[in-house]
């Protein structure tokens, strides 16, 4: 595997996560911004590639909303609990970057119960109905996913990285 495609791999995912700390969730607008910084990383190069990418996308995403409201002179990245500092979005991609390779790699029953009811909000009662299932294999799916996203921290920085 060649240089860009390990990088590739290993930034896409936080890059867009950290672009959507700025787009206020909007992944669609994240993938196109990263994979323009992508691009454009692939025609000028840097010697730091994390940091001018890093660098790329915080740039767009500021020239993108300020395209839409000039008025805002200030954009800075938030996520749930409010505004929160550069360096905070950026370790955070990373950190939820984990998170979704490793529910990536869960089975895709536990995966899908996981996400409807940590993503989507839904009870245990309301999943089993949607999927004609049991609330208790419901709770017996998500505690199995629960347990081993908490086995599987040091795998996942491996899998991110490999």
């Amino acid at each position: 595997m060649d240089k860009f495609s390990i990088l590739f791999r290993t930034l896409y995912r936080p890059l867009c996560l950290y672009a959507m700390h700025y787009l206020h969730g909007n992944i669609e607008e994240a993938e196109d911004v990263v994979q323009d910084c992508f691009v454009k990383y692939l025609n000028q190069g840097a010697e730091n590639p994390k940091a001018f990418l890093y660098t790329l996308v915080r740039n767009r995403c500021v020239d993108l909303l300020r395209h839409r409201s000039p008025v805002d002179a200030q954009i800075e990245p938030c996520d749930l609990e409010g505004v929160i500092s550069d360096v905070e979005a950026q370790e955070r991609s990373f950190t939820e970057a984990r998170l979704w390779t490793a529910i990536d790699h869960l089975p895709p029953r536990q995966r899908q119960v996981l996400l409807m009811s940590k993503r989507d909000g839904l009870r245990y009662i309301d999943i089993a109905q949607q999927l004609g299932i049991s609330p208790k294999t419901v709770e017996h799916l998500i505690s199995h996913a629960l347990s081993t996203l908490r086995g599987k921290r040091e795998e996942i920085l491996f899998v991110l990285l490999a």
